[in-house]
């Protein structure tokens, strides 16, 4: 807990899930934000911020829940290393959910403690840990399955011809003509030194060739269309 005369700067999480706040679910915010505020007044603990998701089931990807994300930008701004919630249900019903969470939270040296006195992080536990291991393991397989298999859809729209696999189009696919005449300008005579990049902007200008601006296109733009 907090040393006793100084308070130690803290953070809520609250999860609803219910939008609509009825139903079985309709005292929950409140209830859990008394529990929360009464936990921190008896530990020595001030609250100094609030993170809410609403109508997240218990069983939500930790990743997915806009709440908990703005949690973390908080926590790597401005330094606030502990989080308090109302019990571990609420973070997550699902225990490898909860490990998950969990594990961003530790990594970036978090306490995690609840209105109870539990402290959800504290690694002393080895079954928690080795629960915090598996999930990490798993979190990362996951995380590598879907790298490979957007990889494979790109490499098999890539090989059917059909449009590109990602990104922007490039210059030369949104406008052939242009970079055509971009490469006649830029070296008109084989024979010869090429043209600058600042020149054939200019030309292009000239021949009613701008960026989305209306501006002529930068050096840069023009190395591009020459590649």
């Amino acid at each position: 807990m907090a040393r006793k005369g100084k308070l130690v700067e803290a953070v809520s999480y609250i999860r609803t899930s219910s939008a609509a706040n009825i139903g079985a679910d309709k005292d929950s915010e409140p209830r859990q934000r008394v529990a929360i505020a009464g936990f921190a007044k008896r530990a020595g603990f001030a609250l100094v911020g609030e993170f809410t998701d609403q109508a997240v089931r218990g069983a939500d990807p930790i990743e997915t829940r806009p709440g908990f994300s703005a949690l973390l930008d908080r926590i790597e701004s401005n330094g606030v290393r502990v989080v308090i919630i109302e019990d571990g249900s609420r973070f997550a019903r699902q225990l490898m959910t909860q490990e998950l969470g969990l594990i961003a939270l530790i990594t970036r040296g978090v306490r995690v403690l609840t209105a109870s006195g539990d402290d959800l992080t504290d690694d002393s536990d080895p079954s928690r840990t080795m629960m915090r291991q598996i999930a990490g393991a798993f979190h990362q397989y996951e995380k590598a399955r879907l790298v490979a298999k957007l990889k494979g859809a790109r490499d098999r729209k890539r090989a059917s011809g059909v449009g590109r696999a990602q990104g922007r189009k490039t210059l030369a696919e949104r406008d052939p003509e242009m970079v055509k005449l971009a490469r006649q300008l830029h070296r008109p005579d084989p024979n010869k030194r090429p043209i600058s990049l600042r020149k054939v902007s200019v030309a292009l200008a000239e021949h009613g060739y701008r960026n989305s601006s209306g501006a002529m296109f930068s050096a840069s733009s023009v190395a591009r269309m020459l590649e």
